[in-house]
């Protein structure tokens, strides 16, 4: 499924979560294990001295090399090839250029979410990875809860929002083939967006429109699902689009969500999207695809 994983890291505490799925998709898929560690070279405060300046940026790159040779080591446990990379520069152009330049199929990748006045900053290294490639990325949410078991009850529940676009049916394959993968329950979901017809004006007509569309995109990936004999359910929703999908990826307790994206460039164009709002916010992995 992936020839090459790449896993970023800068020695956060958190990220066994995103490791562990990454070494497990890995050993599914027989890929090869990239680890790398950007040196962040904007990361200092400002007004720094010199000599602090190096002795902060010493630090991180210890810290870095240090949870890149771990991984490297559970990787090695596992009977994984494995490459691993230290490089200098702005953290998400490291890793695009990376992944540029080695053929990387997927990159897994811990993110910190944001919550409050955040949602509506830039600055996630996650967002620029995911708005500024054109492979798989999956984000997997920083936590103080331990890593799941690595096999087949990583992923038994996986969401599939679609809303009838290339992209989501780009997005659908990966998980699609993750939950056959790992015999996961496949869940499609379609959210007739409320905010678009929230006027008294607008024809039922309109709206059934609407609903007969998600309909027809619920339907094609689970047909899909079908084919592959995963158990599926569908459902199409109404309300706030990222709204309904978190609260539905809740109840169904989801192991991992599926979302397309549209193009790529720089974040800042797509931060009102709805793959956005959910990556902002989801406690559950997310993998975004163009």
């Amino acid at each position: 499924m992936y020839d090459d994983i790449l896993i970023p890291t800068d020695g956060s505490t958190g990220a066994e979560n995103a490791i562990a799925r990454a070494l497990d998709l890995a050993r599914t898929s027989e890929a090869t294990v990239h680890i790398l560690h950007a040196v962040d070279t904007g990361a200092e405060p400002a007004g720094l001295e010199a000599a602090a300046r190096e002795k902060l940026r010493g630090q991180a790159e210890k810290r870095g090399r240090d949870a890149a040779v771990r991984i490297q080591e559970r990787a090695d446990d596992l009977g994984l090839e494995t490459v691993r990379v230290v490089e200098t520069g702005r953290p998400h152009r490291v890793i695009r250029h990376y992944v540029d330049e080695n053929g990387i199929d997927l990159v897994v990748m811990g993110t910190h979410g944001r919550a409050g006045a955040e949602r509506s900053r830039l600055g996630s290294t996650t967002e620029r990875v995911v708005t500024s490639t054109s492979i798989p990325v999956m984000a997997v949410r920083f936590s103080a809860e331990p890593a799941p078991e690595s096999g087949y009850a990583m992923y038994d529940h996986v969401v599939i929002p679609t809303d009838g676009s290339d992209a989501a049916e780009r997005a659908a394959e990966h998980g699609l083939g993750i939950a056959e993968r790992y015999g996961a329950d496949v869940h499609v979901v379609y959210v007739v967006d409320t905010t678009t017809y929230e006027f008294d004006d607008v024809p039922q007509s309109i709206v059934g429109m609407l609903k007969q569309g998600g309909e027809n995109a619920v339907e094609s990936i689970a047909a899909a699902s079908r084919e592959r004999n995963l158990p599926v359910t569908s459902n199409v929703l109404r309300g706030v689009p990222h709204e309904e999908l978190l609260d539905y990826a809740d109840g169904v307790d989801a192991d991992l969500v599926t979302m397309g994206t549209r193009g790529h460039g720089e974040a800042d164009r797509y931060l009102g999207s709805t793959t956005a709002r959910v990556l902002r916010r989801s406690e559950m992995p997310i993998l975004t695809s163009n």
